[in-house]
């Protein structure tokens, strides 16, 4: 029996560049930063020392009805926002809900939701405490709601693996389809956490930019001045499918999703391994289930968060992969533009592998002031051709913990 090739028919986005994921793709295209100065009172209040972050430009409770959204912590706002974008680009298909299937990530979950009810407790009492609140802080808050939204009951499944955690989704989609557990899975992640917590823990150990006086350019992945990643925040998601069951509806589709790779470090919990192990067994996994090799590959979007000692150990763990040929492959670093969303940003990368699949392009890496010569990634302020003809390209994402998930996409 022959395994059935998946497709991607829909795709929505909700980020710092865009409410939507062509207007996401449209910002990012144009070089926008979404990076800007934070104006909360909190960043005063508890003296948090990064005063910036990549905000999610459209707020998911302006756009969801108010009965939702006052159920839902934000980062399943975003969530939902996304999926509902996907699903309506996806042509609303109907399906056997027993057939459909939510793969769905975070990678903190409902920090907003938690801390707030902390507060609530001890400034007011446990009476004040919202009946809600767990319902609304678990991490398998989005997924949860995704499948009671869209009626999926064939599974709703979470996956928690830090800044992998989007990626590694997709990768269960595809293999969660292969193995014929659902005709449609809804996969992505979602992630908000712009928080006074994250944000002054991950200051704390120094993963944080500070270029306060100029947050646009804070994030500036294999610039030599780099000096750390931008909190992001927001959501994507994809709805994927047995090629078999999308053309039957007659579906567009945007890509083929051919293979994936998730490995571990077990090296250490914050820090990857220096010699890239891992992420490069996560790649050549992906690419043996894609059925094909390090030459066939013309695009990869990197996870590059701009931390001093990531990007170098993203690169050598590549070049162990595509040897000379990795100078040579356009890449584009996208967290530049949307800063780190983390459970989020595999999936929105994924979007944007795709949409450069589709229209042949790498897009833009801005704020490199001067490439660092131990990341020579084939990087541009502009966008890159990716030629004609059968198009591959991959989709890094690295987090802590160890997690190493790689996800290959092929042009239609």
């Amino acid at each position: 029996m022959s395994t059935p090739r998946i497709v991607v028919t829909g795709i929505g986005a909700s980020s710092p560049l865009g409410g939507t994921a062509p207007e996401s793709w449209e910002g990012l295209l144009a070089g926008h930063s979404g990076t800007r100065t934070l104006e909360h009172e909190w960043v005063e209040k508890y003296q948090i020392p990064v005063h910036f972050a990549a905000e999610a430009i459209v707020r998911p409770d302006t756009v969801l009805e108010r009965p939702v959204s006052k159920r839902l912590d934000p980062a399943s706002q975003f969530a939902m926002v996304a999926a509902m974008e996907a699903w309506a680009d996806a042509g609303s298909p109907e399906v056997d809900p027993e057939r459909l299937g939510v793969d769905f990530a975070t990678g903190i979950g409902g920090v907003w939701t938690l801390l707030d009810a902390w507060d609530t407790l001890r400034e007011k009492g446990p009476r004040r405490v919202l009946p809600m609140t767990v319902p609304m802080l678990m991490p398998n808050a989005a997924a949860g709601n995704l499948s009671l939204h869209f009626r999926a009951r064939a599974f709703a499944r979470t996956v928690a693996s830090a800044c992998a955690s989007s990626t590694e989704s997709i990768v269960n989609a595809i293999e969660h389809l292969q193995d014929g557990l659902a005709d449609i899975v809804i996969a992505g992640g979602t992630e908000s956490a712009i928080h006074p917590i994250t944000m002054a823990s991950f200051a704390s150990m120094q993963a944080l930019s500070r270029r306060n006086d100029d947050p646009a350019t804070a994030s500036r992945p294999t610039s030599i001045d780099r000096d750390g990643f931008v909190m992001g925040e927001g959501a994507g998601v994809l709805i994927l499918e047995t090629e078999e069951h999308a053309k039957a509806r007659g579906a567009k589709i945007y890509a083929y999703a051919v293979g994936g790779g998730v490995t571990a470090d077990s090296y250490h919990i914050t820090a990857n391994d220096p010699e890239g192990a891992g992420a490069s067994r996560a790649v050549r996994a992906a690419l043996e289930q894609a059925d094909a090799s390090p030459d066939d590959v013309a695009h990869i979007n990197a996870h590059a968060t701009s931390t001093p000692v990531g990007d170098p150990n993203e690169y050598q763990a590549l070049r162990s992969v595509f040897g000379d040929r990795i100078d040579e492959i356009p890449v584009s670093a996208t967290k530049a533009s949307t800063g780190h969303l983390l459970g989020g940003t595999g999936a929105l990368e994924a979007i944007f592998t795709i949409l450069a699949l589709r229209e042949r392009i790498a897009p833009p890496t801005i704020n490199i002031t001067e490439q660092d010569p131990a990341v020579p990634f084939r990087v541009s302020g502009e966008t890159q051709s990716l030629g004609d003809g059968d198009l591959l390209a991959i989709s890094n994402s690295f987090g802590f913990g160890g997690h190493n998930a790689v996800v290959a996409f092929r042009s239609a």
